[in-house]
């Protein structure tokens, strides 16, 4: 009979199975969506025959900057350099900048104008909206059958436009399509190789699977294209969610538009090259699918969906939820240990759940990266990291909640600059010296379980591993660093 103190630490040690449970559910989710790739993947690279050339339709281009001073002028040369009629073709620059950004992207839309380019250049003085009401208020400004996007960091090929419009030409309910993101920088440090295989993965595996299986899935916010008509029934661009992007695509999807990927269309864009910055992306990306979990969740419970289709959707939307339940797995470690590694949890389970991301980040470099030479050996760093980042999107999930106010912070470009040199240097914050504390936590449990609970010492140290990998790199890239940019 338990009582008084064991029978306190042993509710606890149910909460601790609790978590891993659910924690296994999302590694299940992903052999599924393993699955469905290997079914999907030769569809996802099916290319069209390309339109007779009086068949072309308008094409709005948008590049939506804001303080992007070191890739702003690459991304408008890259976008005038887009290979389409001349005629039925125009490009917007949606500047909200407050920094000399504007002066450079005045000056090259200007040379381009002067070169016959069909070029516009917007300014707004208040970021009403942000990235969605720039993208609003150009779309209300300019003509276009469909609009491309391009954020600051990516560089399309000249070809991108006559690669992806055919697709949409016999397909009348297809309202977006996805490009695969590539890296400019993707060897440029230890980050940036390690958010490689997980940009990989996502691209080889998720989107796949998402697309092939006609299940709910986003375009994702940059190298792309929107059919007009899909974006306005949808209900036009909102900014109450930090992800207008993932906000639009589920409520077209509602709506009964398709959205499709194309894995053979490869944009590069630039990785973000420090812990901090990674961060700061994380916490927009995870406070804002939580806010179109609260916003969009009860709309796709009572779709008329397939059930399946219901709940892979909330599955997806809840892609975060994983990161506090690695916290709260953690702090409650001891409680377990305390019990002498008594819990009501079968680790032969758990042992299983835990191939399935290895497996996709695999699988994302035999199909990307065979050619060129696949990049396993940073797979650990990518596990660590994806642990460490689980303070920050806790910290995301309880703001989206509890926190209505939204600011959109833009994840900072540096091109060739060293990025601790640069005006847009971030330093470290807050979170980095949570995950420092949860390390230390972690270790001492880790002591202590030696004794009492030995089978679970290795995941606790994988845990205690992640969080201080984080938290060092983290006071490693940022040191000497005083102040970060402007919002």
């Amino acid at each position: 009979m338990f009582m008084g103190w064991d029978l306190f630490l042993y509710g606890l040690s149910w909460l601790y199975a609790i978590c891993n449970m659910v924690l296994a559910v999302f590694a299940f989710n992903m052999f599924f969506m393993l699955a469905l790739t290997i079914r999907y993947w030769r569809a996802s690279a099916t290319a069209l025959a390309p339109l007779a050339e009086a068949d072309w339709p308008s094409v709005l281009v948008q590049l939506p900057v804001f303080n992007e001073r070191y890739v702003v002028e690459r991304l408008i040369d890259a976008a005038a350099a887009l290979h389409y009629p001349s005629d039925r073709l125009i490009i917007q620059v949606l500047d909200d900048s407050t920094d000399d950004t504007s002066t450079l992207a005045q000056a090259r839309a200007a040379f381009h104008r002067a070169h016959g380019l069909r070029i516009e250049y917007s300014h707004r003085a208040k970021r009403s909206g942000y990235k969605a009401g720039a993208l609003a208020d150009g779309m209300a400004a300019a003509s276009g059958e469909f609009i491309a996007i391009f954020d600051a960091d990516f560089v399309p090929s000249p070809d991108f436009l006559r690669h992806l419009i055919p697709e949409f030409s016999d397909q009348p309910r297809l309202g977006m399509l996805q490009a695969r993101w590539g890296h400019l920088n993707a060897e440029q440090n230890l980050v940036t190789r390690a958010m490689m295989l997980a940009v990989d993965s996502f691209f080889a595996v998720d989107q796949v699977a998402r697309s092939g299986a006609g299940l709910f899935m986003n375009f994702n916010g940059s190298a792309c294209i929107l059919r007009r008509t899909c974006i306005e029934d949808a209900g036009g661009w909102q900014h109450d969610t930090l992800v207008e992007d993932m906000d639009l695509s589920y409520r077209a999807v509602l709506r009964d538009w398709r959205i499709k990927y194309r894995s053979d269309v490869v944009v590069p864009g630039e990785l973000p090259v420090s812990i901090i910055t990674l961060k700061q992306q994380q916490y927009r990306w995870a406070k804002g699918a939580t806010q179109v979990v609260y916003k969009l969740g009860g709309k796709v419970i009572l779709s008329r969906k397939p059930l399946s289709h219901k709940i892979l959707g909330l599955v997806h939307l809840s892609g975060y939820l994983p990161h506090p339940l690695i916290v709260l797995s953690l702090v409650l470690s001891l409680p377990v240990v305390l019990l002498n590694g008594q819990a009501p949890i079968h680790w032969g389970i758990m042992g299983l759940a835990t191939l399935a991301p290895p497996l996709a980040i695999l699988w994302g470099q035999l199909l990307l990266r065979h050619k060129q030479g696949m990049n396993w050996f940073y797979l650990p760093v990518i596990f660590l990291i994806g642990i460490g980042l689980a303070v920050t999107d806790t910290r995301a999930i309880w703001d989206a909640f509890f926190v209505r106010a939204n600011v959109f912070v833009r994840t900072p470009k540096f091109g060739a600059v060293n990025h601790r040199e640069s005006l847009y240097a971030l330093p470290v914050d807050a979170s980095t010296w949570v995950e420092l504390a949860l390390a230390l936590y972690g270790f001492a449990t880790s002591l202590l379980a030696i004794q009492r609970a030995p089978a679970l010492v290795v995941f606790i140290l994988i845990y205690t591993a992640g969080f201080g990998f984080t938290a060092l790199t983290g006071f490693w890239q940022s040191r000497g660093v005083q102040a970060g940019p402007a919002a």
